[in-house]
């Protein structure tokens, strides 16, 4: 299954995005990860990656008012006598990384890099392999 199948038959809140729009996320994220790396779960990982960038740019499903992108930055925000926390899914995450913490689908790609992509610590450099 392609990655645009994937969205498709997996993740409904952005059923009502336009094929186009979903394939030019895909485009935009394909760059992103190595198939080498990520082998028979590219695919997956492409389709995670390309639905966090479209939750993040406000596509899917709304909650309340504005987008998730949006609240980067904000851990809480009030108005009169109403009060909003955000959740912080971005600890232990590095600061590069901190941006999937935001979507489920960005969490769902982290996973998947932590089980196929395996990293190398030698004389305190860290490298990818």
């Amino acid at each position: 299954m392609e990655a645009f199948e994937i969205i498709r038959a997996a993740m409904t809140e952005f059923a009502q995005v336009e094929d186009d729009r979903v394939k030019d996320f895909i485009s935009l994220a394909e760059p992103l990860i190595s198939k080498r790396k990520f082998g028979r779960l590219y695919p997956q990982a492409l389709a995670y990656l390309a639905a966090h960038k479209m939750k993040l740019s406000g596509l899917g499903k709304k909650i309340g008012k504005g987008t998730i992108g949006d609240t980067i930055g904000l851990s809480s925000v009030s108005e009169g006598e109403t009060s909003i926390s955000f959740s912080n899914n971005q600890a232990g995450n590095t600061s590069t990384d901190s941006e999937y913490g935001l979507t489920v689908y960005g969490m769902q790609y982290l996973q998947m890099r932590k089980r196929c992509v395996i990293t190398i610590i030698s004389a305190g450099v860290e490298h990818e392999r």
